[in-house]
């Protein structure tokens, strides 16, 4: 059994408070296995879960929610956890899960940034891939993300309590062999995997790139194909593929933009953080990035590295922004970008298949 065979059958888009009460539900039954503690408080007060699985000699962690208006990786780690300890009962005779429990501890952090959730639930409770337009619209108005300078994702160690609640429990643990921060893209012309520098592009990730992208295809998802030319630091390895970001050449791009408050503000990656928990190695550190809305039409002709549908929908947000906050039916655009929103299920299975990748890769 692999993650990828996990139940999905109840999966939903739950609240902060929902998914916090099923774990530490799921790991009261589970003592011997798992863990369940409170391991800070958000910038607002909100208690932050974190789950320690499993007791094997290696260190995983996992985490996601970063950021709040990305939803998939939240429920991804809750499902990994939930139904992960229910598949336990299998036993050890090849069925369930108890190999990988035996070979790993995992350090899970479903949910990093759980104010910002609250903020973006009124799109979220009500997505419909069904409905597209109308999704489309609701997360147009309502969507909320942080300005650049109060990001999670680039502020390790100690740039807000989330990030030092996460450092304490994820990184001051010993060392790390895999880290996974789970995203998602708001729109984009497919999936997108992003891994640490030192493994990209070597023989030690081509077995993982080849499963993420029979994962991405098996649930029709194409590889995001965008060359950005090392704009803050994204290297580029080929269609669906990108290095992990890092902290100074975000700080380097808002200082070329001409905004040295900004790029004051950022500190580390969670994956630079990973990177520091075992020095002189490197620990395979991944980023998935699936989108919510899939845009397939509207641009110029293909060309290798270039996003030319995802382009052309960028160059008509203000208009979409301006038809959303006024009402307007955004059918016609639904129908002029090829734009389709990939169901719940379909994400979070391709988010499991690829951890079981990365954990096969550092196997």
């Amino acid at each position: 059994m692999t993650l990828a065979d996990l139940d999905l059958g109840a999966l939903r888009f739950r609240t902060h408070r929902e998914r916090a009460d099923l774990l530490a539900s799921a790991c009261a039954s589970n003592p011997d296995l798992a863990s369940f503690e409170t391991i800070g408080e958000s910038l607002e007060g909100d208690p932050i879960p974190g789950i320690t699985l499993g007791y094997g000699p290696r260190r995983v962690t996992l985490m996601a929610g970063a950021h709040a208006d990305e939803p998939v990786g939240p429920e991804t780690l809750t499902t990994l956890v939930a139904e992960g300890l229910a598949a336990r009962g299998w036993g050890a005779s090849g069925g369930g899960l108890a190999d990988l429990f035996e070979r790993f501890t995992f350090r899970i952090i479903p949910h990093v940034n759980p104010a910002a959730e609250v903020a973006n639930w009124g799109w979220i409770e009500r997505h419909d891939p069904a409905d597209v337009a109308g999704s489309l619209s609701r997360f147009l108005r309502w969507r909320r993300r942080e300005r650049p300078g109060m990001d999670v994702e680039f502020g390790y160690p100690d740039l807000r309590p989330e990030n030092r609640a996460a450092t304490a429990f994820l990184f001051r643990t010993g060392p790390v062999a895999l880290h996974a921060s789970l995203h998602g893209m708001a729109f984009s012309e497919g999936a997108l995997l992003l891994i640490e520098k030192k493994w990209l592009g070597s023989d030690r990730d081509a077995a993982l790139r080849t499963a993420f992208e029979r994962a991405a295809g098996a649930a029709g998802l194409p590889l995001h194909d965008h060359d950005r030319r090392g704009d803050k630091g994204f290297r580029y390895a080929g269609p669906g593929f990108w290095s992990t970001p890092e902290g100074e050449a975000m700080r380097q791009h808002f200082m070329d933009a001409g905004d040295p408050e900004t790029a004051a503000w950022f500190r580390r990656s969670s994956m630079e953080e990973a990177m520091r928990t075992t020095p002189g190695e490197s620990p395979l550190c991944v980023v998935t990035e699936l989108p919510m809305f899939r845009i397939s039409a509207g641009g110029g002709e293909r060309q290798r590295g270039v996003a030319s549908h995802a382009v052309a929908f960028r160059e008509a947000m203000p208009g979409l922004l301006a038809d959303a906050s006024d009402g307007v039916d955004l059918q016609p655009a639904v129908e002029r970008f090829g734009i389709t929103c990939p169901d719940l299920a379909t994400q979070v299975r391709v988010h499991l298949k690829t951890l079981d990748a990365a954990l096969a890769a550092i196997g």
